[in-house]
C-alpha cells in the first residue's frame, strides 16, 4: 500500500516538473565557443550544472518529505508550483535562444534579466524551497547544514544582509554597477564576467524579495515592503528612462543584430531602456500595490478582532 502510493506521487511530482525539464533536453555542450547549439540554445557548466543540481536536490527532498509525511505536507502544491514557475524562468532566461539573443541584442539582454529580476526571484522565493532541498540529503547531514545556520557570525551576516533596506540597495547597486558602460561591454565580451554579472542580479533579487515577502517586513505588516517596492520602481523607472531617452549609443555590443530586426544599435538601446522604464518599473509598482492591499486588509481584520473581542468581554 505505501509502495504503490510513494509510486503515485513520485509519478505525479515526475509529470509536474518534466515541463520544465524540456528546456534542457538537447545534448549539452560544455566548452566556452561550444555552447550554442542548432535553434540558439545556450549550454554552458556554468549554467546547465547549478540549474541540474537545484532541480535535482528539490525532486529527492520533496519525494523523501512527501514520503514521510504525505502529499502536499510540508512543500505545499502551491509552492512547488512555485518553484517549477522559478525554475522554468531561469531556464528561459540562461538556457534559450532568449540568452543567445541578449549577447547581440541590447533589448534581449534587457528582457532576460527582467526574467531573472521580477520571475524568477519571487517565485522561487515563495516556493520555500531550501528547507526542501535540505530534505535531500541523509538526516546526519541534514542536521549539520540546519545547525550552521545557527552560528554567531553566519546568523550576524544574515541578519543584516536580510533587512529590507540593507537588500534593497545591494539590489539597487547590482541593477547600476552592472548596467554601467564599462562594466556591460566587458560582461558581453567574457563568458565568466557574463556569469557574474547574471549571478549577482539574481542573488541580489532572491536577496531583496527575500526580505520584503519572508522577513522581518512581512511580520511587520509588509508597510515597509510597499516602501522599498516603490522606492526600487522608481530607480529602476529612472535607469530606464535614462537609456530610453539617450540620444547617444550608451552600450558597444560586439556583433549586434539590431539591423536584422530593423532596429539601429541606438534604437535597440532605447528600446531596451523602455522595458526597464515601463516593464520593471510597473511590475515593482503592482507588487506594491498588491502588498498595499494586503497590508490594509490585515489591518482591517486586526481591528474587527479587536472589536469582536471588546464586545464579547462587554457582554
Amino acid at each position: 500500500m505505501r509502495i504503490a502510493r510513494l509510486f503515485r506521487q513520485a509519478s505525479l511530482l515526475g509529470r509536474l516538473l518534466s515541463a520544465p525539464c524540456a528546456l534542457l533536453a538537447p545534448t549539452v555542450a560544455f566548452a566556452h565557443g561550444a555552447d550554442q547549439v542548432p535553434g540558439g540554445w545556450s549550454f554552458s557548466a556554468m549554467t546547465v550544472i547549478p540549474l541540474g543540481v537545484v532541480l535535482f536536490l528539490y525532486t529527492c527532498g520533496v519525494a523523501r518529505l512527501w514520503w514521510q509525511a504525505g502529499a502536499g505536507r510540508g512543500v505545499t502544491w502551491r509552492q512547488m508550483s512555485c518553484f517549477v514557475a522559478g525554475w522554468a524562468a531561469l531556464g528561459l532566461a540562461l538556457v534559450s535562444p532568449l540568452h543567445g539573443l541578449g549577447e547581440r541584442l541590447f533589448s534581449a539582454h534587457m528582457i532576460e534579466h527582467e526574467v531573472l529580476m521580477i520571475v524568477a526571484a519571487p517565485a522561487l522565493v515563495l516556493s520555500r524551497s531550501f528547507g526542501a532541498m535540505l530534505w535531500a540529503f541523509p538526516p546526519s547531514t541534514r542536521r549539520h547544514l540546519a545547525g550552521g545556520a545557527h552560528w554567531a557570525f553566519l546568523r550576524m551576516t544574515w541578519r543584516s544582509l536580510s533587512e529590507p533596506a540593507s537588500a534593497t540597495v545591494l539590489h539597487g547597486l547590482a541593477i547600476w554597477l552592472w548596467h554601467m558602460p564599462v562594466l556591460f561591454n566587458v560582461a558581453l565580451a567574457s563568458e565568466p564576467v557574463h556569469w557574474l554579472q547574471h549571478f549577482s542580479f539574481l542573488t541580489s533579487a532572491l536577496l531583496f524579495w527575500w526580505a520584503l515577502l519572508n522577513g522581518r517586513a512581512r511580520r511587520k505588516g509588509h508597510g515597509a515592503s510597499v516602501f522599498y517596492l516603490f522606492f526600487t520602481s522608481m530607480h529602476c523607472g529612472l535607469l530606464g528612462a535614462i537609456l530610453a531617452l539617450s540620444k547617444n549609443q550608451i552600450f558597444v555590443g560586439n556583433d549586434s543584430a539590431a539591423p536584422r530586426w530593423g532596429l539601429t544599435a541606438l534604437e535597440d538601446q532605447q528600446l531596451g531602456g523602455l522595458i526597464m522604464w515601463v516593464g520593471a518599473s510597473a511590475f515593482y509598482l503592482a507588487a506594491a500595490l498588491i502588498l498595499a492591499a494586503l497590508w490594509i486588509g490585515s489591518g482591517s481584520s486586526a481591528k474587527k478582532k479587536v472589536g469582536g473581542s471588546a464586545s464579547s468581554v462587554r457582554d
